[in-house]
């Protein structure tokens, strides 16, 4: 008997002395296992408590019970230990400085937009928006396009119910394929003088290459009044043009054709990587195209509700992705919409 109850307290001491080492639930849980699991040291000797006589079996079975009861004593308080000190190391400390999340930055095309948008707010242009879901009145016909323009058919627009519908019914549903019908907007809902511009996203049925894509981004402007001259727009564009791309670069205009200006250009600004002399950003010109402009026509006054013979103005319209390509040098429209970080960093 003296023994068996040697050993009892030998466990004891062996599991007392494991748990003062004890720095972790692991490590508490490697203990439990080593004395008190079915296979533990304290079972193996419970086990032995049948060879026991019988006469001694009262006065070993209290030794067995004191020691398990100071021995799970002994485990229940290591283990409350262990979980004050988890408790301790991961609670908050007011004190320390707060950790710094990665936000991000806004996204070249959003970067180009908002710098164009500044540039003419300083300009006195006020910013309009409209609806991606046009009719076909506001986007085609308001603005002077002839029915058989290419533009209009199906294979250049995202026309909607045309199993019910024509694609020449002016309430037929379309995607704006640019931003002008926020201009008509504008004009049937206030009167002169109106100067805004118009940045948003536009859609047609262009297959995507380096240079096209079937939805993009457009900044387009309107200056509606009296007296307005084509003069008026050759300096807005040159203000822009310099504060865009640097206080050297020049802009020119070349006759064009737009269903709704009359007379209708192409607005060239200097290559402002080579000054002009050509090079591979401008294809050797020493120009780059920023812009179709001209002067309102008339006919879109008169569907508007002004008096084209008090009215003059002009409009212009750009591509966002365009001048971004032009700024930063990009020589492939599809590097804008891959979402490849290396790529965006850059930005």
């Amino acid at each position: 008997m003296t023994e068996l109850v040697q050993r009892f307290y030998d466990v004891l001491e062996q599991a007392k002395t494991a748990l003062a080492a004890v720095d972790g639930e692991a490590a508490l849980e490697e203990c439990r296992v080593r004395f008190l699991s079915r296979k533990g040291l304290l079972p193996s000797l419970m086990s032995e408590l049948g060879k026991v006589p019988a006469e001694e079996k009262p006065t070993v079975g209290k030794v067995l019970n004191q020691v398990k009861q100071e021995l799970q004593k002994a485990f229940d308080d290591c283990a409350e230990k262990v979980r004050g000190e988890e408790t301790a190391a991961n609670a908050l400390d007011v004190t320390r400085p707060g950790r710094a999340r990665d936000i991000g930055h806004r996204h070249p095309i959003s970067q180009v937009m908002d710098m164009a948008v500044a540039i003419f707010r300083r300009m006195g242009f006020l910013v309009a928006d409209g609806p991606d879901l046009e009719d076909v009145w506001h986007n085609f016909d308001a603005l002077n396009a002839p029915q058989d323009h290419p533009s209009r058919t199906p294979e250049d627009t995202f026309y909607f119910d045309l199993d019910k519908r024509s694609w020449l019914d002016p309430e037929t549903m379309i995607l704006r394929t640019q931003t002008s019908p926020v201009q008509v907007r504008t004009m049937k809902a206030q009167s002169l003088p109106v100067r805004i511009i118009c940045p948003g996203r536009c859609y047609r049925r262009d297959t995507p290459d380096a240079t096209h894509g079937m939805s993009f981004h457009q900044i387009e402007g309107l200056y509606a009044d009296r007296h307005v001259s084509l003069a008026d727009l050759k300096g807005t564009l040159a203000i822009f043009a310099r504060e865009m791309f640097g206080s050297q670069t020049k802009v020119r205009f070349r006759p064009h054709f737009f269903p709704f200006t009359e007379p209708s250009v192409e607005a060239d600004a200097s290559c402002f990587i080579c000054g002009g002399k050509g090079c591979r950003v401008c294809k050797g010109s020493g120009w780059i195209e920023i812009a179709g402009a001209g002067m309102v026509n008339p006919a879109v006054f008169r569907n508007v509700g002004y008096d084209p013979e008090e009215t003059t103005g002009f409009a212009f319209g750009m591509g966002v992705e365009r001048i971004a390509m032009i700024r930063y040098a990009i020589n492939d429209l599809r590097l804008l919409y891959d979402n490849d970080v290396r790529f965006l960093r850059q930005f």
